[in-house]
């Protein structure tokens, strides 16, 4: 074989090795942006129902605007939040209630997919008083 056909042996090596982990590379980006947007389209489901348990009756399971009734146990039983930490797990990460400031409701979820050592982080902040919410994302080591 001549010098040149080594050098294009060698420069074609290199060119698959590149394009392979530009595939690789792009394929993690991939799954990580689709956990994000899952994490993202699943939290918006939750605030809805916890402005749904703030207006229905005490008498059908709801806090009827009582802002004693803002307990994390009641909103996790009326979501369906189980276990010592009222969290819901799901194929796209883990959801929780973070915490209850007045008429405040603060809703997390972590997804499972990392990029960098980082998992998406979705939050939704649920005013009662407005009956509004509104959901940030943003990347977190933990819950």
């Amino acid at each position: 074989m001549g010098t040149q056909q080594i050098l294009l042996l060698v420069i074609g090596m290199i060119m698959v090795g590149i394009m392979i982990s530009v595939g690789i590379a792009m394929f993690i980006n991939h799954e990580y942006n689709s956990n994000k947007n899952a994490m993202a389209s699943e939290m918006a489901t939750y605030p809805p129902y916890v402005i749904r348990y703030w207006l229905t009756i005490k008498m059908l399971g709801g806090a009827e605007k009582d802002a004693a009734m803002l307990t994390k146990e009641k909103i996790a039983g009326y979501l369906g939040f189980m276990g010592a930490n009222y969290s819901n797990t799901s194929e796209n990460g883990e959801f929780r209630i973070s915490s209850i400031t007045g008429t405040t409701v603060v809703l997390k979820g972590l997804g499972k997919e990392t990029r960098l050592g980082k998992h998406p982080l979705v939050t939704a902040t649920v005013n009662l008083a407005t009956e509004t919410f509104t959901t940030t994302v943003s990347v977190a080591d933990s819950l």
